[in-house]
């Protein structure tokens, strides 16, 4: 279902895709390219708050702002966003990869004390957190990698020939802190992620798989798996692995995943130290790179980083 304000449709102005438009850093995405005389396409797979969160951004004045539902992990509602903006508008020139969950439940008052005890969230402590401070069950596991990876995938692929169309297209995945290299202790897994003149998407799948084999049957630590928010931290890792493989195949569309920061949000349970504005920042700045910028690399916030 689309919410269409007519006078904001324009060819002639740069249309963006949000996905997990209707709050925390997806907002404020959309707020902040808005403001730049961009059409948004906010979408969120639930209706009425996507609709609630682009009557918030036309009170701030920002019109050129439309609701459409987006389930990422449903590939005829990807084709159904896709077809509408092909109608609407013939081309996308900025696809912003926002939405995901946590696959994590997490115990709040315990993680406080855990961090107000001077420890650290890492796989040395696991012992510490495993089903005290985080709970993974499988089902929640398989459920994030569906959404972030695969969902990212999903609707990046529905919008590849929309995007060709564009004079200046641009992906931008969110991605995490979590998703660097070094939470993988598999040095084979690494190196093949690491050599992107060789990766293909096809083993990009085929680790995916292989870690959610091994969370299912409790073999992440046998197989250099990370142990503490094991699927979120894969899932972020592949995103960046498959960034870097768009950016290679597609040379004229810049591509690039980028870390927002420790923000206060649904996903960290309002853990972060940083505002679901200050957590766009970096999004919207990669999102309005030049036609020169980089394209295939990894944003530590506003500054390029090692994957």
């Amino acid at each position: 279902m689309a919410m269409e304000n007519t006078s904001v449709v324009s060819s002639e102005k740069r249309i963006a895709v949000v996905t997990g438009g209707n709050k925390g850093i997806g907002f404020e995405i959309c707020r902040q390219l808005a403001s730049n005389d961009i059409i948004i396409i906010l979408t969120a797979r639930n209706e009425s708050q996507g609709l609630e969160a682009v009557k918030k951004l036309n009170g701030y004045g920002l019109i050129n702002v439309i609701f459409h539902q987006l389930d990422v992990k449903d590939p005829a509602s990807a084709a159904r966003l896709a077809k509408y903006v092909e109608t609407q508008f013939k081309k996308l020139d900025i696809l912003v990869n926002n939405a995901g969950v946590n696959g994590t439940i997490i115990h709040c008052d315990e993680l406080r004390a855990f961090k107000e005890s001077g420890y650290q969230v890492c796989d040395e402590n696991a012992h510490l957190l495993v089903n005290k401070v985080f709970e993974e069950p499988y089902n929640l596991g398989k459920d994030c990698i569906e959404t972030n990876y695969y969902g990212t995938k999903r609707v990046t692929e529905a919008f590849l020939p929309l995007l060709q169309l564009s004079n200046s297209p641009r992906i931008v995945n969110i991605t995490s802190f979590y998703g660097e290299l070094h939470w993988i202790h598999n040095e084979e897994v690494k190196a093949e992620l690491l050599d992107i003149d060789n990766l293909t998407e096809e083993r990009i799948d085929g680790i995916t798989q292989q870690f959610l084999r091994d969370f299912e049957t409790d073999n992440l630590s046998k197989n250099g798996w990370p142990l503490t928010t094991a699927a979120y931290k894969i899932s972020k890792i592949v995103i960046t692995a498959y960034t870097r493989l768009i950016a290679r195949k597609f040379p004229k569309i810049l591509a690039n995943c980028v870390h927002p920061g420790y923000v206060k949000t649904d996903i960290t349970s309002n853990f972060g130290h940083m505002t679901p504005e200050d957590g766009a920042k970096a999004p919207v700045m990669v999102a309005l790179l030049g036609d020169d910028g980089p394209s295939g690399v990894y944003f530590n916030q506003m500054r390029i980083s090692s994957f």
